[in-house]
């Protein structure tokens, strides 16, 4: 490798290999086009001149010269702009690095006798509960969260039981939501709070890392703080 006497630095151009590979992708391209051209044209000059190629005929094969072209280009600028996407994508998820983000789960998580997590309703529900459980499976508190219109609703809970006695230690809980209006059921969704610890990109997608919860979509967030 050739080595810049005055700086030190290669004079070898680090984008050569991208280069190299996109001339000869349009050198294939070119060659394609000039021995479609080069038939063409032997096949008029070997025509039979009292039965010459009808201009309907030359036309058709031209046009589909210029087809090929054209969605090898457009395939191009596909391409291209899946890939600007991508790292639009990748910058946004970034930002919420250390933020605490409403995903789907039915996970409770009580710090200092606080917790808090949400519901997504899938419309308007006069009477919303939500019913916490302890590792065992037994029911510590049920939270009536009272008439709430669709969407995403966040609840908290004091650590404390239906008595109001704080229960006996932190740790992790978990919850299950009923939603009804005028008597008929509302589809619910629990949602976990997490928070996001990474941001990782494999195969063109774009994944955030919240921690035990794993790896999740931008599209699976619910809510952001």
């Amino acid at each position: 490798m050739a080595v810049n006497p005055v700086n030190g630095s290669s004079s070898t151009d680090p984008y050569s290999s991208l280069n190299g590979s996109k001339t000869d992708k349009t050198s294939e391209l070119d060659a394609a086009q000039n021995r479609f051209l080069m038939l063409l044209t032997t096949q008029l000059k070997m025509q039979d001149p009292l039965s010459p190629m009808d201009n309907a005929q030359v036309t058709s094969q031209l046009a589909q010269i210029s087809t090929v072209d054209g969605i090898t280009k457009l395939n191009g600028t596909l391409e291209q702009m899946m890939a600007s996407s991508t790292g639009a994508q990748q910058l946004q998820a970034a930002a919420l690095v250390g933020h605490a983000v409403l995903i789907e789960g039915s996970a409770l998580k009580l710090v200092e006798g606080q917790s808090m997590g949400g519901v997504e309703l899938a419309g308007p529900a006069d009477q919303v509960t939500v019913t916490i459980k302890g590792a065992n499976g037994v029911v510590v508190r049920e939270v009536n969260l009272g008439d709430q219109d669709g969407g995403v609703v966040q609840f908290a809970w004091d650590g404390k039981d239906n008595a109001g006695t704080p229960v006996a230690q932190d740790g992790s809980y978990s919850f299950t939501v009923k939603a009804v209006q005028k008597g008929k059921t509302v589809t619910s969704t629990p949602l976990e709070l997490a928070v996001v610890s990474s941001v990782e990109r494999s195969g063109g997608n774009v994944r955030l890392n919240v921690g035990q919860q794993g790896l999740v979509a931008i599209d699976d967030i619910k809510q952001i703080y």
